[in-house]
């Protein structure tokens, strides 16, 4: 075998390893890519079935139920409504009328929780979810007035 197709094998084999090495990246990224959601999307069986998602909106007021660590609310973008469970405990800023983000699947038309996320402060919410409601065609700022408004009754 000449000098010359030895190089030429070299090269092919450096490309087959390096494309296989690429496949396998690309394959373990799409496995654990998370996309977000909104309970708009949702209903409008945008979001995938079957694969883990986020889910993020607000916990609707009066739609909190525990039975013991089992937990069902109700996530909304104020123009859509999706009912969530999760089991396990949630965070301590977890409450009715705030945000949430909530990552797992669709199973049987409602949302089985893997994960619980609550927001950290009073001012923040997540840019999904503040996009998410901005398109349901809602102002974050007068849905935390309707909000503070409750609070205080």
């Amino acid at each position: 075998m000449k000098t010359r197709h030895k190089r030429i094998m070299i090269a092919v084999g450096a490309l087959a390893v390096l494309g296989t090495a690429t496949a396998l990246v690309l394959n373990a990224f799409n496995s654990n890519l998370v996309f977000f959601y909104s309970p708009t999307q949702v209903v409008a069986k945008e979001a995938p079935t079957g694969r883990t998602f986020r889910l993020g909106g607000m916990v609707e007021t009066g739609s909190v139920r525990r039975d013991g660590v089992n937990v069902h609310f109700v996530v909304t973008d104020t123009v859509k409504s999706v009912s969530v469970q999760y089991q396990g405990i949630l965070p301590d800023l977890f409450k009715e009328g705030k945000g949430v983000v909530a990552q797992g699947q669709l199973k049987d038309g409602h949302f089985e929780a893997r994960e619980v996320l609550a927001k950290h402060d009073e001012n923040y919410m997540p840019p999904e979810a503040a996009e998410a409601l901005r398109q349901a065609g809602k102002n974050t700022n007068a849905m935390s007035q309707t909000v503070l408004m409750e609070q205080k009754q």
